[in-house]
């Protein structure tokens, strides 16, 4: 057994839990929206067809934001073609993902199955085959109350009051070559500095998303960021990342490891935010939205789209079917998100539903949640209060990938109005168990609330829609405190959530 230690202390403060850390995305591609959220023949669908099963899990998942229409998918959509009467609604080539789009689900019907959901609405602009124009308009239609031509078309379609959408994405990814309308990081800065000055017109007090880069691995990472944030600086708020070079292929350990490379990336382009910061001498600071992340199996047949004449409607595109190891590094790159909540002030799992997602649906049917539905949920619901930074003190193990990496990692989070306080933690060990001690010595009076964990013998376990519940996080009854420590023992390739309160 491999110790390890972890210390608390509620005076070293990171920053707040954000709720839109626990933010999702869902995008018109494979069936994501049509037998995902929209389905009509389910027998739990809404008057607009949406499946009420979904809305459950949705809720259930803790989902607090939901960026909308894309994602790749964004930069050739026309997003007009979604309104009005669906029968009246044309159907258009999907150049993303060599698909058709019927535009039976558009801005206000999303806009319903959110507030049915209870998720905030975060909405994209197409900045790829569109522009300056386009973005006005979608955003005359959402937040102007009425009295215009597209804030009436709004009115006529049924939406009377506006819908006053917070935050907004300037496009999608415009630093890669698949993208439509790809630009250089001079011209898409330039478009978006000039999109925000526009939409801040309408309504200044907007939160805008400037595009960051696609991947760590672009050959343009750091060097795109710079260029677009020395032009936009002063008229956005947010720069995006986005990460799904994670899956195990083969290298296990590697994989294990995999927030070594998304706290990499955090740290990377702070440092590139703030280093413009510095040099516009501006006194505001750019934190970022990580609005892509989960991981994802992009070798495998089912991310490949249709091809030649083929150009259907919902296909079967990424749906990866997930085991416990993708359990525990979904677990670990959320305690990476929340170990940098000074600076990652919004997050999206990519995606939702069908489409390497958490929920999966059969057309008409069945419903069943993925190993990664666990870690997401809980950390979503237990993560409250403020952030603390911990003193870890881990043993070691060697990757082929990231080379030496701490067996254990961790976060902990502490509600000083309820005195709870949520440890967060992994073992990276591929067949130790961990011997986990933690001093609470700064956090006098703690109780085991609860303690679970997600482990198997076989980490490849994934469920299917005959058993999602053979494995899932069970209690961890090791979890002790006792003279002012917690102790617990962690199994090999776990995600657990410790979770104390007070004795009184």
């Amino acid at each position: 057994m491999l110790p390890a230690s972890v210390s608390i202390d509620p005076a070293f403060v990171v920053g707040p839990v954000r709720r839109r850390t626990f933010g999702s995305f869902v995008e018109h591609l494979g069936r994501c929206v049509y037998t995902g959220i929209h389905d009509p023949d389910h027998p739990s669908a809404d008057a607009d067809g949406f499946r009420g099963d979904v809305v459950e899990l949705t809720r259930e998942l803790g989902i607090s934001t939901v960026r909308y229409p894309g994602g790749n998918f964004l930069s050739g959509y026309r997003w007009e073609d979604g309104i009005g009467p669906a029968a009246d609604r044309p159907r258009r080539l999907d150049l993303a993902w060599h698909s058709t789009e019927p535009n039976l689900v558009g801005v206000d019907e999303f806009m319903r199955w959110a507030t049915r959901a209870g998720v905030e609405p975060m909405m994209a602009v197409n900045l790829g085959t569109r522009g300056i124009a386009e973005a006005l308009e979608l955003l005359e239609y959402c937040n102007v109350s009425g009295g215009t031509e597209w804030s009436d078309r709004r009115r006529a379609n049924g939406a009377e009051d506006p819908y006053r959408v917070k935050m907004w994405c300037l496009g999608n990814e415009m630093d890669g070559p698949w993208q439509i309308g790809h630009k250089t990081a001079a011209e898409y800065g330039r478009l978006a500095t000039e999109t925000a000055r526009a939409m801040r017109m309408i309504d200044p007090d907007l939160e805008l998303v400037v595009c960051g880069s696609s991947n760590s691995q672009m050959p343009t990472f750091g060097a795109w960021e710079h260029t677009v944030l020395t032009e936009a600086y002063e008229h956005v708020d947010h720069v995006s990342a986005h990460a799904y070079y994670y899956e195990d292929d083969g290298d296990l350990a590697s994989f294990l490891a995999s927030a070594v490379d998304m706290d990499h990336f955090i740290e990377s382009v702070a440092a590139t935010a703030d280093a413009v910061r510095a040099a516009g001498k501006h006194s505001k600071r750019i934190n970022i939205s990580f609005d892509e992340w989960n991981v994802w199996y992009q070798r495998r047949a089912e991310s490949r789209p249709p091809s030649g004449d083929d150009w259907p409607v919902a296909p079967v595109l990424l749906e990866d079917r997930y085991n416990v190891a993708d359990a525990v590094v979904v677990g670990n790159l959320l305690i990476s998100l929340l170990r940098r909540t000074d600076r990652v002030h919004a997050a999206s799992l990519a995606q939702l539903v069908n489409v390497i997602a958490p929920i999966m649906t059969d057309p008409g049917g069945r419903i069943w949640k993925q190993t990664i539905f666990h870690p997401f949920a809980l950390t979503s619901r237990h993560a409250v209060g403020d952030v603390l930074r911990l003193a870890i003190d881990s043993p070691t193990s060697d990757t082929a990938r990231f080379g030496e990496v701490p067996v254990l990692d961790a976060v902990a989070t502490h509600d000083a109005a309820t005195g709870e306080v949520a440890v967060f933690v992994v073992n990276r060990s591929l067949a130790d168990d961990v011997a986990l001690d933690v001093d609470l010595r700064a956090l006098p009076g703690l109780r085991v609330i609860e303690a679970l964990t997600l482990a198997n013998p076989d980490h490849t376990w994934a469920a299917t829609a005959d058993d999602d519940t053979s494995v899932v996080p069970r209690p961890n009854t090791t979890a002790r405190v006792a003279d002012g420590r917690l102790r617990a023992t962690l199994a090999p390739v776990s995600w657990s959530v410790l979770r104390l309160g007070p004795t009184a």
